[in-house]
């Protein structure tokens, strides 16, 4: 299926780029989220007369999100977590656990915004940096601290 990219999408393509992509991510993902139109005569028309608004747009959601990051960079989320003996986790420690104790630090994340280390979900004790993608342009790294429960 053929779409004019609205926004940046990761992966896929820039503003303004006309782009062939599966009818599912179409239709459930890039035109309910407003970032692509389909591409016909008349969307594509539409779509030249609205570009300047559109760049405008998206330069001001980029400011806003590099703002944002630089707000972030000074948060420590800390989990205090159950743990067995030798530093290992009873369970593992994911990505809602870590939006959790973000947004206890002061910081308002989505579960979504987090990426987790390649190894998935963190299942021992200490202090890790973890990615955050707040934007298509705005990625940073945030410091996680597990910590032992303390009963």
């Amino acid at each position: 299926m053929e779409v004019i990219l609205l926004e940046k999408v990761v992966n896929v393509g820039n503003m303004g780029d006309k782009v062939s992509v599966k009818a599912g991510f179409a239709r459930n993902f890039l035109i309910p989220q407003g970032a692509a139109k389909l591409a016909t005569k008349q969307n594509l028309v539409e779509f030249e007369a609205q570009r300047a608004e559109l760049e405008a747009a998206n330069a001001a959601k980029l400011k806003a999100a590099q703002e944002r990051a630089e707000a972030l960079r000074a948060i420590t989320g800390v989990i205090h977590a159950k743990v067995g003996e030798e530093g290992k986790l009873f369970g593992s420690i994911g990505t809602r656990d870590i939006a959790e104790a973000m947004n206890a630090a002061g910081a308002e994340i989505g579960k979504s915004e987090v990426r987790l280390p390649d190894g998935g979900a963190i299942r021992e004790i200490g202090e890790y940096m973890i990615r955050l993608h707040i934007h298509a342009d705005v990625d940073l790294e945030v410091k996680i601290v597990i910590q032992p429960e303390i009963l």
